[in-house]
């Protein structure tokens, strides 16, 4: 079974967050966070969905096995990382952007 807090450091260290910032952009409180870890808890389901929406990905994508979850051109993923790392308001710039063209 794949260790899912490790799974999450991975993200959250691939994008620079730390667990502050994760916390922050997936609307959980700190405290839970850093229990998951003091603790070596499994977080609930609706807590995996928050990140997950923090990350920009799926809960199939967290826990997919490999590498790549999800078959991407290079441009397609480098994309996708820029896009995870936007916030909220960033995000809503780009698709009116996009509404825009």
């Amino acid at each position: 079974m794949k260790d899912i807090l490790t799974v999450i450091t991975a993200n959250r260290e691939a994008r620079g967050w730390t667990e502050y910032q994760l916390a922050e952009r997936s609307g959980l409180p700190q405290s839970t966070i850093s229990s998951w870890y003091r603790k070596n808890m499994i977080p609930t389901v609706p807590s995996l969905e928050k990140i997950c929406h923090a990350f920009g990905i799926t809960l199939s994508q967290l826990f997919a096995e490999g590498e790549s979850p999800v078959s991407l051109t290079e441009s397609q993923a480098e994309l996708m990382d820029r896009w995870a790392r936007l916030d909220e308001k960033q995000q809503a710039v780009i698709f009116q952007l996009l509404d825009i063209m």
